[in-house]
């Protein structure tokens, strides 16, 4: 059964049963990662992250970059899920 949150820009695979919500978190591995705008290099930053900084994330991986949020991605080389955590 997939459930489908008002205003979600989840796609169906992503979709959680009973809470809608992810079961993706991740820890950072690097002494500060950026988090940029979009999927590349050149992608403004948005943000900033601190080693061991634990974050909820999606299973979306593009062009080595992990979809944190909407707007918000982060290099998927510096992310280990934590355990337990279904990443894809």
């Amino acid at each position: 059964m997939l459930i489908y949150s008002m205003g979600s820009d989840q796609s169906p695979s992503e979709a959680q049963s009973g809470s809608g919500g992810q079961d993706c978190r991740v820890k950072v591995t690097a002494d500060i990662l950026n988090v940029r705008a979009g999927p590349g290099m050149d992608a403004e930053i948005v943000g900033k992250f601190r080693q061991d900084a634990e974050t909820e994330a999606h299973p979306v991986v593009r062009n080595g970059f992990r979809k944190i949020d909407e707007s918000r991605w982060a290099a998927d080389e510096f992310l280990e899920p934590v355990s337990g955590a279904s990443c894809g």
